[in-house]
């Protein structure tokens, strides 16, 4: 996402952080829905965070608007291959592709970040999905972070401004904002 030259050194303090404009609860319940029309009825996200494993693929969307940043999704790579299983159910092929893994996790973080774009003021627009290492949270007083469990694996959502601190001494040391 390329933001307007002057975007961090005006209008920083101006800009809505993301806890004013969404709270976890929403999140969670638009992450909950997506996953009942996406994955099954039979399929629930229960809050009760868990720990990461070491090897993870995030899924996102920016969202380009009154407040910017994205929409991620994290966890295990065999949490993702599972994901991707259950998305496709019947059509899933005995071996999965890595472009399936990318495919069904991407369209998993499109349409929960279209539902949180929704719930956010002003018009905005959305990218297509990206797979891969998370991007780095920028301000860490602009997130709001939900864990869950799917089928027993962690999950983190996270919804993150793009644009870093108006504090210029806040350091986030968690670069990939997996762990907050």
């Amino acid at each position: 996402m390329t933001l307007a030259p002057d975007a961090t050194a005006h209008g920083a303090a101006a800009r809505p952080l993301i806890g004013s404009l969404i709270d976890e609860a929403t999140v969670e319940a638009i992450a909950g829905e997506a996953w009942v029309a996406l994955v099954g009825e039979e399929e629930f996200l229960v809050p009760v965070p868990g720990d990461l494993p070491a090897d993870v693929l995030s899924t996102w969307v920016d969202v380009v608007g009154p407040w910017t940043g994205s929409v991620v999704l994290t966890a295990g790579r065999g949490t993702a291959v599972e994901l991707t299983r259950a998305l496709l159910a019947e059509a899933a092929p005995e071996v999965l592709e890595p472009e399936d893994v990318t495919d069904a996790f991407g369209e998993i973080a499109n349409v929960v970040g279209g539902n949180v774009k929704a719930a956010l003021p002003g018009p905005s627009a959305l990218s297509l999905p990206q797979v891969g290492d998370a991007p780095a949270v920028r301000n860490p007083d602009d997130v709001c972070r939900v864990e869950v469990l799917w089928r027993g694996q962690p999950l983190v959502i996270t919804v993150q401004g793009a644009l870093p601190s108006a504090s210029p001494h806040h350091e986030n040391p968690h670069p990939n904002g997996v762990s907050l």
